[in-house]
């Protein structure tokens, strides 16, 4: 192998958790992004910002229709969701369709890697671990 080949790949293998810790930080920014263009007309990340719908700072794994003081609708507080990253993927893909009856209007985000980074922003929003509150683990 000539040595330039051989220097790049060590420097590759080296470079690999940082890179992977950049490109998490790319999808982040990216997912923060399309939240805002997609979900902040209508819900904030926190409580201290006033919004339409819940606040999604800490969401995953969050019961659906559990965030205190939030006028949720019967469908979606009665319905039993947790919300997992699948289920947060199907609600952004057809509200209407994954969950009948809900005050939201249809969002539609088909993309799966608009999906994907909305994802990572919610992930990186989610402070807490959720699965021990709603007794998940």
């Amino acid at each position: 192998m000539p040595r330039f080949i051989a220097t790049a790949v060590a420097a590759l293998c080296l470079a690999g958790p940082a890179m992977a810790n950049v490109y998490e930080t790319i999808k982040i920014d990216a997912g923060k992004a399309l939240f805002d263009v997609q979900c902040r007309r209508c819900h904030a990340v926190d409580s201290t910002d006033p919004s339409y719908g819940p606040p999604l700072e800490n969401v995953l794994y969050r019961g659906a229709g559990t965030y205190p003081d939030y006028a949720y609708s019967t469908a979606l507080s009665a319905s039993g969701i947790v919300w997992t990253p699948a289920a947060l993927r199907a609600w952004m893909e057809d509200n209407d369709g994954f969950m009948p009856g809900t005050k939201m209007r249809h969002v539609g985000i088909e993309d799966r890697t608009v999906q994907d980074f909305i994802l990572a922003y919610l992930t990186s929003i989610t402070t807490q671990d959720n699965r021990a509150i709603e007794g998940q683990d």
